[in-house]
C-alpha cells in the first residue's frame, strides 16, 4: 500500500481577456500572463477572446488582471 499525498496537479484556467484582435495581441497577453509565478503555460485566441491559463495552484486573479492590464488589454473575468 502507498500513502497518497496531497499534491495538486496542474490548475487550468480560462479567462475572458476584451480587444485582443491578432497573433500580436495574442503573443502580449500570453507573454505577461507567463511571468506569473507559478504559470506553465498560456493560451490566448484573439478570435474567441479566451486565454487559457496553466499553473501550478490557482492564480490570485487580480495578477491575472493586472498582467493582461500590462499588456494593454482587460480582463473581463473567467470563462
Amino acid at each position: 500500500m502507498t500513502a497518497q499525498t496531497d499534491t495538486p496537479g496542474p490548475v487550468t484556467t480560462v479567462y475572458k481577456v476584451t480587444g485582443m484582435s491578432c497573433g500580436h495581441c495574442e503573443g502580449s497577453v500570453s507573454g505577461e500572463i507567463s511571468q506569473i509565478p507559478g504559470v506553465s503555460s498560456v493560451k490566448a485566441v484573439a478570435s474567441t477572446g479566451e486565454v487559457t491559463v496553466v499553473s501550478a495552484a490557482p492564480l490570485d486573479e487580480e495578477a491575472v488582471r493586472a498582467a493582461v492590464d500590462e499588456a494593454g488589454f482587460e480582463l473581463a473575468g473567467k470563462a
